[in-house]
């Protein structure tokens, strides 16, 4: 699968204590978000997700943290270009990543993964 391979590939470009974290984070790949998340406010063209607690808070809450890529949309936002779908779904996975590490909207757009 290419998103998988292209989540691989970023991960293992990381530093090394980043990517140590960063492999043990689950990575899922949905065709889109389902009707339970949607019912949650996730709108249904949403590229990827970080559900979960952040890292500084692991093991307080219950839900084990996960990154959620969706497949279908984030094809559809590549216009089909595989190029591009590779390339999103890259900032997608580090974006929510960055959430996973504790940044916020804005911190992720002052880094380009917006």
């Amino acid at each position: 699968m290419m998103a998988s391979k292209e989540v691989e590939a970023t991960v293992a470009a990381l530093p090394k204590p980043l990517r140590e974290r960063a492999e043990k984070l689950p990575v899922t790949f949905e065709r889109q978000p389902n009707v339970g998340l949607q019912a949650d406010g996730i709108e249904p063209d949403t590229l990827g997700l970080f559900t979960g607690p952040e890292f500084a808070d692991e093991g307080k809450v219950p839900l084990p943290p996960q990154i959620i890529l969706f497949l279908e949309n984030l094809w559809d936002f590549a216009e089909g270009n595989e190029g591009i779908f590779c390339e999103e779904v890259r900032t997608t996975f580090l974006h929510e990543l960055g959430h996973y590490l504790g940044l916020d909207e804005g911190e992720l757009t002052e880094r380009g993964l917006e």
